[in-house]
């Protein structure tokens, strides 16, 4: 087993122990805010932390890749398609959602240091997927027709729709200067808690049907891993604030009408 297989292998099974562990963990961030993760940075600045070295990371590899003039068998263009796929979600992510950001909420560093080492780990796996370790011929200038590419880039960008509109939803829900919390009802949040948990994971689905790899299966895995629970963990607490004008509009955790 090479390197990239083993981190790949690593990475399942801390998947499965992560998935476990946040439902007893509760990341302290956003409305499950607390004191107990440790010391504080401003949340802006803590997201383009943690989200940027993915950008940043692939951003290289496709570079690298670019000018080494290494032909692994595979389109060069289908390579640069689907990382940039990977490279617009996280350009969103680093360098536009933290600034769209109302309010002065706080992360703590423990969670920004393993979201950093997560994100960088993914675009270590699907950059390494992409630029060496897909089989040759596995992505011709026909990969742009095949089934399984047009389904996954539809799935990817519906999610994505899911996830921005989702934000907007949040963000709007409060005027400049208010701190109160309020119960988000339009979208997909007339469904399920985290609407823009399950944009996400809609979108990450999408990519690993889009390269049809064990990478991009492998990023949807951890995204649910760890998103599901926090979801949960976000219904507990509206319920827990809101009482039964929450608990009566049965909402489902982050998929809607099944969990």
């Amino acid at each position: 087993m090479n390197i990239y297989y083993a981190i790949m292998t690593g990475m399942a099974v801390m998947a499965v122990i992560v998935f476990i562990a946040l439902f007893f963990l509760k990341a302290g961030y956003g409305y499950l805010s607390t004191s107990k993760w440790g010391p504080k940075i401003n949340n802006k600045v803590a997201w383009v932390l943690m989200e940027a070295p993915a950008f940043i990371f692939m951003l290289y590899y496709t570079l690298d890749f670019a000018f080494s003039g290494v032909d692994t068998g595979n389109s060069k263009i289908v390579l640069y398609v689907m990382a940039g796929l990977f490279l617009l979600h996280y350009f969103q992510r680093s360098f536009i959602f933290p600034f769209l950001m109302r309010g002065k909420s706080t992360m703590p560093i423990a969670v920004m240091l393993m979201g950093l080492v997560f994100n960088t780990l993914n675009a270590y796996m699907i950059g390494g997927w992409l630029y060496g370790e897909a089989p040759e011929g596995m992505y011709e200038l026909s990969w742009f027709t095949s089934p399984q590419f047009i389904i996954g880039t539809i799935v990817f960008f519906a999610g994505m729709g899911i996830n921005l509109h989702s934000d907007h939803v949040i963000r709007s829900l409060r005027k400049p200067g208010d701190t109160k919390h309020y119960i988000p009802r339009k979208g997909l949040y007339r469904y399920v808690t985290s609407a823009n948990y399950f944009g996400e994971f809609t979108e990450w689905i999408g990519y690993a049907i889009l390269t049809w790899s064990p990478a991009g299966v492998l990023f949807a895995v951890w995204t649910f891993a760890n998103l599901g629970p926090r979801a949960k963990s976000l219904t507990e607490k509206y319920e827990q604030e809101f009482g039964d004008e929450y608990k009566e509009l049965n909402k489902k955790h982050i998929i809607p009408f099944v969990w």
